[in-house]
């Protein structure tokens, strides 16, 4: 009989993230059809899969704990809030992987009286598994073994940002960046720019676009276990259990940046 220590459920979703990994990869190479759901995203034979495994692997070991899942919200089976919840994205940017590009993820995170309480996050294209949570250290598995990880100080030559591919051309984003010192500004899709702040490799993620709550919770989860912050504007946490599981405009720092 599974527990419910956190050292049990961060495994489960680790293990279960790096299987619908395996499953998203062997879909890619094969081909995939893609659709437009309702309210204009896409969708593909990858997302499907990967959630059906992960909702079979969650829902067996732990049925007392709520799923909330993207494919299965926008099939019009929306759950409700609760203290305890998984929320899993099965293939955070699927923008990417259909246009053959790598940056995207598998997200499965547990929030905990609202706040995100632990999280594993695979990239399949680069074999990489970020795990960590409260009270659980951060950590890469990657083909050379399982490494801790930490975000950084900002360099001396200013910070270097990463921001969405898809609001590149949001002016939003030069005036929150005026007045900083920054080094360079990267764009590219999907969760992925979490693990590169949460492992020291940027500093900053302004996300000024709308996200869900299934795009963030393990990946922020990670973040803050890395020694990093996922904060709203006027500085406070980026909380869910939101109506409708929409996150407002939020900023991700490491070490010693705010927002």
């Amino acid at each position: 009989m599974n527990t419910h220590t956190d050292a049990h459920l961060l495994a489960l979703a680790a293990q279960l993230a790096e299987e619908a990994a395996d499953i998203i990869r062997t879909i890619r190479a094969r081909g995939f059809e893609i659709q437009t759901k309702a309210d204009t995203s896409v969708v593909t034979e990858a997302d499907h899969a990967a959630e059906r495994h992960i909702l079979r692997g969650l829902r067996a070991a732990y049925p007392d704990i709520p799923v909330i899942a993207e494919e299965e919200v926008a099939s019009g089976l929306h759950g409700e809030v609760s203290p305890v919840y998984w929320l899993v994205d099965p293939l955070d940017g699927t923008r990417e992987f259909a246009a053959g590009r790598d940056d995207f993820t598998v997200n499965i995170g547990l929030v905990r009286d609202g706040r995100a309480h632990l999280g594993a996050m695979a990239l399949p294209a680069y074999d990489q598994l970020y795990t960590g949570g409260v009270g659980l250290p951060a950590q890469r598995k990657d083909k050379t073994g399982t490494h801790a990880i930490h975000t950084r100080l900002p360099p001396a030559e200013g910070l270097h940002v990463m921001a969405s591919r898809h609001y590149a051309d949001d002016p939003r984003l030069a005036d929150y960046l005026g007045g900083r010192k920054v080094a360079s500004v990267r764009n590219l899709g999907s969760a992925v720019k979490f693990a590169r702040v949460a492992e020291g490799v940027t500093d900053l993620y302004p996300r000024l676009g709308p996200t869900m709550e299934w795009d963030t919770a393990a990946p922020q989860a990670i973040v803050e276990a890395a020694g990093g912050h996922v904060t709203l504007a006027d500085g406070s946490p980026l909380l869910y259990g939101k109506r409708g599981w929409k996150n407002p405009e939020f900023f991700c720092t490491g070490t010693t940046v705010s927002s």
